[in-house]
């Protein structure tokens, strides 16, 4: 990978303007929002601030802690591996360390917290083998060559990407692995057997992604998008995590992710109209309740596909 060195200390750092007055989109293409900073154009809604760096973090080691791991294909001693939304770099990062003779590349829209010398994502130092590559997956093709890295992994794009772009974006990320090498997806849905006060949720996520062209139903077909797209040996799994303190610590860190992916949103479902500030508060705090009691066992599911390349 000739070209890995050129981008692997690339800045591409997106400044957030302190003085963005709400509702108004910057020179960079944000919008404040709800006292968030979001990309105005990008069917993703979920925040682009160090608020949800932190949750993705998090929601990073609750994923580590459930699926005991980071990765589900089998692989072996793969030689380029890649990132697609790599959205905080924690699990690139993470690759990075585990396979040392790799070279990590991580892509997304906007650039991760580790573009950041400050922080390094928690990291000492940057990792020699990781690089960042600024690209969105919708802006086909993939800045790569056909047949470029043996692990190609996606994760959690299920509000990112449109419905019509699904086989698009599974096709891309086929075309730039390897013949022997594995592509892995892992994705999300709706929280499942909730209480009515939580299943707002659900509804208001539903109608703000289908504005955006998004089925957040999607996510349950990885194994089938991976199949479709000529991959042999596709296996599949659903990690149905609790959410509350039913399920024990891992049911305790969902409900951690779920209330913050709520309030990461509330401005965006205020703005939209879907329900009022006081409405919204209410159902925070309904949902709240529901997840304390006894009478629901609501569960997230994370569906997990990986096939291999011919």
């Amino acid at each position: 990978m000739s070209w890995f060195n050129r981008f692997r200390h690339h800045d591409a750092r997106s400044d957030t303007q302190d003085t963005q007055k709400a509702g108004a989109t910057d020179s960079a293409g944000y919008i404040l929002q709800g006292g968030r900073r979001r990309l105005a154009a990008a069917p993703y809604q979920l925040p682009t601030d160090m608020l949800e760096t932190n949750r993705l973090d998090f929601q990073h080691y609750m994923l580590r802690y459930a699926m005991r791991g980071i990765y589900a294909a089998p692989l072996e001693r793969p030689g380029g591996i890649l990132d697609v939304g790599c959205g905080t770099g924690r699990w690139a990062l993470e690759m990075a360390t585990i396979f040392p003779d790799a070279n990590v590349v991580g892509v997304d829209i906007t650039p991760p917290a580790i573009e950041d010398p400050t922080t390094l994502a928690g990291f000492q130092t940057r990792p020699d083998n990781f690089a960042f590559i600024q690209t969105n997956i919708l802006d086909t093709p993939l800045p790569f060559a056909d047949n470029t890295f043996d692990f190609t992994h996606m994760r959690l794009l299920f509000l990112a990407i449109p419905a019509n772009r699904w086989q698009d974006v599974v096709r891309e990320l086929v075309r730039v692995t390897r013949p022997g090498g594995w592509v892995e997806l892992v994705e999300g849905g709706f929280s499942q057997d909730v209480g009515p006060v939580s299943d707002r949720f659900n509804h208001w996520m539903d109608a703000l992604s289908r504005k955006r062209g998004i089925d957040i139903s999607q996510g349950a077909r990885v194994g089938e998008f991976l199949s479709e797209a000529g991959l042999v040996g596709v296996q599949t799994r659903t990690v149905a995590l609790p959410i509350g303190s039913w399920g024990g610590r891992a049911g305790q860190m969902m409900e951690s992710d779920i209330l913050a992916v709520g309030a990461a949103m509330r401005g965006v479902i205020i703005a939209s109209g879907l329900a009022t500030e006081e409405g919204f508060d209410a159902t925070t705090a309904g949902s709240r309740a529901e997840l304390a009691s006894d009478q629901y066992r609501s569960t997230f599911p994370f569906y997990v596909a990986y096939g291999q390349k011919l």
